[in-house]
């Protein structure tokens, strides 16, 4: 059974800092492409970064671009997304995905269609 599980949500005030991380199982994605979404309350769920397999090539939001840094590590499976700077704004579920052709494909990714797999969130809460 495949599984994407994020860890590292939490509480913090505004200015601080999280580390996501996504943990994947069940089959190896180092030749996907993963992103991270996220959802605020009463919005629509959204792109915030990707990353292609090899981790040579990243992507953001411009709401994430300058604070946010997506990085991976095939060896571990796993996909982080370290967040500074954050603010109010920022709180949403924020989901991990990963792409399903294992093509190693350069192309970026930012469409919630283009992602086969998906986590089940991890909640981050900025306080003013």
């Amino acid at each position: 059974q495949v599984q994407l599980v994020e860890s590292g949500g939490g509480l913090v005030q505004a200015g601080g800092s999280l580390r996501l991380s996504c943990a994947a199982s069940g089959r190896t994605f180092s030749s996907d492409a993963m992103g991270w979404f996220r959802q605020a309350p009463g919005k629509e769920r959204e792109f915030v970064a990707t990353i292609t397999w090899s981790g040579t090539r990243t992507y953001y939001a411009t709401s994430a671009k300058g604070r946010f840094t997506i990085s991976r590590d095939n060896a571990k499976n796993t996909v982080y997304l370290e967040m500074n700077s954050l603010k109010p704004e920022d709180t949403a579920v924020y989901y991990c995905a990963a792409t399903s052709t294992a093509r190693r494909e350069p192309a970026i990714r930012y469409r919630e269609a283009e992602y086969g797999y998906w986590g089940q969130g991890t909640q981050v809460t900025v306080s003013s």
